[in-house]
């Protein structure tokens, strides 16, 4: 073993850990992360006390107004159960069925779930929710209650602005061309959800005329996966928008015939789409 070491130019000590660096019990800590404060350990703990109250939850009510994106993408990575409606004066009251729900039958894994959705909250600026807390001491339900102004931080990743670079490129192209005061209408990034049967939908962009207030959607279809373009094609033909402008970039390779029964306006771009052309269908199906 010392000879072949050295023929190596290692020890027999470097070469007897390397021989079994695969088993799990010879695994070696190299990068402990992040460094940890005492502030930033106090918040994570803080935030986990909040987590392991939703274990007892029977139902849980948000009201949400803004980064609906984050929001919706950990409710479905985390699976759980939702009813969704728009609010009056803007925003989505959101009903979620908690853990000790009667729908609910597998409530230690789902607890688990449901406990590690919460972080996902605070990504957001304006939101306000409330829980119905099953104690043992009483029949009557405990109402626990958190906001945007309650003094905890998420330690989730929240999103970039814009998914892909045809996303930025269309929205920097529009202030460039219609941008501030120069046109009538207003570019808003995904600030309309749209609910489905199982899911939502939320549209790339929205346009509002800044005069007689109509609406149009806009969605770019840019990534290319038979996956991603089914379910987008699906989604977009049962949301049933006649205000939606649905952008295609021609290399995803979406023939038009699958698009023929969508409603609202489909238009296809070979590099990036042109304002005037998206402005024009904007014009015809906006309500």
């Amino acid at each position: 073993m010392t000879e072949v070491a050295a023929a190596l130019g290692a020890t027999a000590q470097d070469l007897d850990l390397a021989l079994f660096a695969d088993r799990p019990v010879e695994y070696i800590l190299r990068d402990v992360g992040r460094e940890w404060t005492a502030d930033d350990l106090l918040q994570r703990y803080n935030m986990e006390l909040a987590r392991g109250v939703l274990y007892w939850v029977s139902e849980v009510r948000v009201d949400i107004y803004d980064n609906y994106k984050d929001f919706w993408r950990y409710l479905k990575f985390f699976k759980l159960m939702f009813q969704a409606t728009p609010l009056p004066n803007g925003g989505y009251h959101v009903q979620l069925d908690g853990p000790i729900s009667p729908f609910v039958t597998s409530t230690i894994r789902y607890g688990r779930q449901f406990a590690a959705f919460l972080p996902a909250l605070f990504l957001g600026e304006r939101w306000g929710m409330t829980a119905d807390i099953r104690g043992s001491r009483t029949d009557q339900p405990i109402v626990y209650a958190l906001d945007n102004t309650t003094p905890l931080q998420s330690h989730f990743k929240a999103s970039g602005l814009f998914d892909s670079k045809l996303e930025e490129d269309f929205a920097a192209q529009f202030e460039e061309k219609l941008g501030d005061k120069r046109g009538q209408w207003l570019l808003k990034r995904e600030d309309e959800v749209v609910i489905l049967k199982d899911t939502v939908m939320i549209p790339d962009f929205s346009l509002a005329h800044k005069k007689d207030g109509r609406r149009a959607l806009i969605e770019i279809v840019g990534y290319w996966h038979p996956d991603y373009l089914r379910r987008k094609v699906a989604k977009v033909r049962e949301a049933g928008l006649k205000n939606l402008v649905l952008l295609v970039y021609e290399g995803v390779n979406l023939a038009a015939e699958k698009l023929a029964d969508v409603p609202g306006e489909v238009l296809y771009f070979p590099n990036r789409p042109v304002i005037k052309e998206v402005m024009a269908a904007v014009e015809s199906c906006a309500v």
